[in-house]
């Protein structure tokens, strides 16, 4: 199978020197990327700024905003019989960039924010590709990632808590719920994310 796979966080420029980012370390992309490779898959793996070396034998695209990672996932999309959107996208972005450093002026100042383009829901309908989400929730984790599921016609959302500060974000362990589409769940308990990951990748080999 040949494995899109994305990871790690976007930065959504204010000026030249500052940006709008979140925690994610892109260890759970990577460790997927890692896990399809060996099991015999072509990756695709288009990350994000992380601090961690690229997976042997992944081809490795790099971006940083968010319209980079739409545009490298359109371009790379048709040649994929699985996408895994692992990355942690912006959900809005500065509406203007300023070509300058912005200056401390002592006063408060107001960052108009718009959202960013929606990288699974602008995906066709007709696909001879899977979709992957991901959903990491702070409460109410399967209400909403089953709205995911279904507002962004994934096959399947691997959902996870990061409210709790020893898994997800930044952490090498992670616990996750898998949502399919046919309304069955499958939990994987605490494990590492290469563990995870593994248990993953033989899920989405039979999706």
């Amino acid at each position: 199978m040949r494995f899109l796979i994305t990871a790690g966080p976007t930065r959504e420029a204010i000026d030249p020197v500052r940006y709008l980012s979140n925690r994610s370390s892109g260890k759970m992309g990577y460790a997927m990327a890692e896990s399809a490779i060996e099991s015999g898959h072509e990756v695709v793996l288009i990350s994000g700024p992380v601090n961690l070396p690229a997976p042997p034998g992944a081809q490795l695209i790099s971006f940083s905003s968010s319209d980079e990672l739409h545009d490298a996932v359109r371009e790379h999309l048709p040649n994929c019989d699985i996408l895994v959107m692992c990355a942690a996208v912006a959900d809005y972005k500065p509406a203007d960039v300023s070509a300058q450093k912005i200056k401390k002026r002592g006063e408060p100042m107001a960052l108009e924010l718009v959202p960013t383009r929606d990288i699974l829901a602008s995906l066709p309908a007709e696909r001879t590709y899977r979709v992957v989400g991901f959903a990491a929730e702070t409460e109410n984790v399967e209400e909403n990632a089953r709205r995911k599921l279904r507002a962004k016609r994934c096959d399947l959302i691997v959902a996870n808590d990061v409210s709790d500060a020893k898994i997800g974000m930044e952490s090498d362990e992670n616990e996750v719920t898998v949502f399919f589409k046919n309304g069955e769940k499958r939990k994987i308990p605490r494990a590492s994310k290469k563990n995870i990951a593994r248990a993953l990748t033989k899920i989405f080999e039979n999706v």
